[in-house]
């Protein structure tokens, strides 16, 4: 038999043509066998039966008997396809079992004139976002760490859990704790990531990991892509916008305005730039707007006058 005869016989033994019956006639006469054998197949109703496999054994058979085979075209095609279907059934049922199965992250947002937004998350854990920030957080955590992440600035009390650390992508670097209190900023208006730690241990380093700080309570640790720091923090309002509490020890106005402004979002300027220099020693908690300006315009001789949401604070009493 030539080669195409035996791809003819192959062809009809499989169904696929019904014009290679004269070389199958041949074949079978050389091997009785084979019919047999191939009509046992196809005739096995209750039998769960590996085609392919059937046919990967036709093949080694036919292969015996001559060195080249020419693959039909068809059936070639045919397998092809089957598996790019397989493939992408695969792929969908990965993706589908991600939605499914990946964990719900919600996210929490405070607004220009909200602070303070209370995050309960499921270990315990709390977070209180400042101004303008955004925490995005599954509603479980896995069982290897306990992952957020952060736009703006937040305060965290982390409840502690050795087993899974609690981690916080904060843009351009992440933080890491086991069971502590701090603060991070995302950016400190100097394109920094910024931390602020009141109790535990903090490590904070770079998204490439390159650069490792790690702050002990009562320091303040800073990355960007210039290098990393940390220092002792000196200011007793760091954290007043969560503590709602200011306190000044001869502060000049200058540095005040500025506390007031992150803490209560009180817009104040000097319409004379010698009242900066005037220094103040008073506390202020929680106290509505107007108050906070009459203490000072008190303490001073100032009047103020108030113009699309600015104080504008002036030398003397109004007459």
């Amino acid at each position: 038999m030539s080669e195409q005869d035996w791809a003819d016989a192959a062809a009809w033994l499989s169904g696929e043509s019904t014009a290679g019956e004269e070389a199958a006639r041949i074949l079978i006469n050389e091997d009785n066998d084979i019919m047999k054998k191939w009509d046992d197949l196809k005739n096995i109703d209750n039998e769960i039966i590996d085609v392919d496999k059937a046919w990967e054994k036709l093949n080694r058979r036919i292969e015996t008997e001559t060195p080249v085979i020419t693959l039909n075209r068809r059936s070639f095609m045919h397998s092809f396809a089957r598996i790019a279907a397989t493939v992408i059934i695969i792929t969908g049922l990965g993706w589908l079992f991600f939605k499914v199965a990946g964990p719900e992250k919600i996210t929490v947002s405070s607004g220009h004139d909200e602070k303070n937004i209370e995050v309960l998350l499921a270990d315990g854990s709390r977070v209180y976002l400042n101004r303008d920030s955004r925490l995005t957080y599954p509603e479980n955590f896995g069982s290897d760490n306990r992952t957020v992440s952060l736009e703006g600035e937040a305060f965290f009390d982390i409840a502690p859990d050795t087993s899974r650390p609690f981690i916080i992508d904060a843009g351009n670097a992440s933080v890491k704790v086991v069971g502590t209190s701090f603060s991070v900023m995302t950016d400190n208006g100097n394109n920094e990531v910024e931390v602020y730690v009141e109790s535990g241990t903090v490590m904070l380093s770079s998204k490439d990991g390159e650069q490792n700080v790690t702050l002990e309570p009562q320091f303040i640790g800073r990355i960007s892509d210039r290098g990393s720091s940390h220092t002792v923090n000196r200011d007793a309002n760091y954290l007043s916008w969560h503590t709602d509490m200011l306190i000044f020890d001869g502060e000049r106005l200058e540095t005040v305005f500025a506390d007031l402004k992150r803490t209560f979002n009180i817009d104040i300027v000097a319409a004379d730039p010698a009242i900066n220099d005037y220094r103040l020693t008073s506390p202020f908690v929680a106290q509505p707007h107007d108050t906070i300006i009459k203490v000072i315009c008190t303490t001073f001789n100032l009047h103020s006058v108030r113009e699309e949401g600015v104080y504008r604070l002036y030398p003397g009493q109004i007459r």
